[in-house]
């Protein structure tokens, strides 16, 4: 009787142990898979002494948790709204897509990324990116920079600005129209 247990007890072992390749590939799948977030209607908000600073609104955003490689990756668009004294909205900026990269502390929105301001001054890219730890904001790509109150368009290649957008300059090939009674008249 013994005997009779223990080769039933086997032949059920062997049974059991079967499993098919495309649920051992659907369990991988789904593993590698849990090492992204997916938020979908997301609004985010960054605060410094408990003063808002951002706030960060897209349809779609994925976090990857690689332990060398964090980022947030917004694939379907984005839109900051920059804030002045913690309650109103200043400066935007809207780009097709973005990534945040933890390790680098670099953000870079691609894809008709727009940055305007409450003065109705525009700059427009197809990629623009900001420098957490240098607290600037550049690009190597052709930009445009509409200063409607003052009636100047100025184009050129590269761009670089401190991180408020108060200070700027276009690194290469400048050309534009500008009014001269403004530009004497700082002078």
């Amino acid at each position: 009787m013994g005997r009779f247990i223990v080769l039933l007890f086997l032949g059920l072992q062997l049974v059991s142990c079967s499993n098919k390749v495309e649920d051992i590939d659907e369990l991988l799948a789904e593993n590698l898979d849990a090492k992204v977030e997916r938020g979908y209607n997301i609004r985010i908000i960054y605060s410094d002494s408990a003063q808002i600073k951002l706030v960060v609104n897209a349809p779609v955003m994925e976090r990857y948790l690689d332990y060398n490689n964090s980022k947030d990756v917004f694939p379907k668009g984005i839109l900051i709204e920059f804030m002045k004294d913690n309650k109103t909205v200043n400066r935007w900026l809207k780009a097709e897509s973005a990534v945040n990269e933890a390790r680098t502390q670099r953000i870079t929105a691609k894809g008709n990324v727009v940055v305007y301001d409450e003065k109705n001054q525009k700059l427009e890219t197809s990629e623009l990116i900001f420098d957490q730890k240098e607290r600037i904001v550049y690009t190597d790509k052709l930009v445009r920079i509409t200063q409607a109150e003052k009636g100047d368009t100025t184009y050129g290649f590269g761009f670089k600005a401190n991180q408020e957008f108060t200070r700027f300059e276009i690194v290469k090939k400048v050309q534009g129209k500008i009014n001269v009674s403004d530009f004497v008249s700082e002078f």
